[in-house]
């Protein structure tokens, strides 16, 4: 089975840099007025799964809360000191609501404004 996440952004530009600079995934795809909507598939090459971020002439209506979150889990310790690296840099850490996330990760906003967290991998599978 595979996983796409779609969300529609009124910032289909800022939300592709966030996700590849940033996040460190990769542009795996992208469309131009398909019925309308422009788009872009983000992700890790070889996975069965990616985010679609899509833009159109009808804005979304999106109301994100503290709890709604995409939590993406570095394979490595470098990956994820690499990714907490650029997240300081850019001063794009939060602090979660949750504890949980408060002791295993770090929080982000994307330019939407959900919340991204980052597991240590040091702190995975507790």
């Amino acid at each position: 089975m595979k996983l796409r996440v779609a969300r529609h952004t009124l910032a289909l530009k800022p939300i592709t840099e966030y996700y590849t600079s940033i996040i460190g995934l990769s542009l795996l795809g992208e469309f131009k007025n398909h019925e309308g909507y422009d788009g872009v598939f983000l992700g890790v090459e070889n996975e069965n799964w990616h985010l679609e971020f899509t833009v159109s002439n009808t804005p979304p209506d999106h109301k994100p809360d503290s709890e709604d979150l995409l939590v993406f889990y570095p394979s490595t310790k470098n990956e994820f000191n690499q990714i907490a690296a650029r997240l300081k840099a850019n001063d794009a850490l939060v602090e979660p609501e949750n504890p949980y996330w408060q002791r295993n990760g770090l929080m982000t906003l994307d330019p939407d404004g959900y919340g991204i967290i980052i597991v240590n991998p040091k702190l995975q599978n507790r």
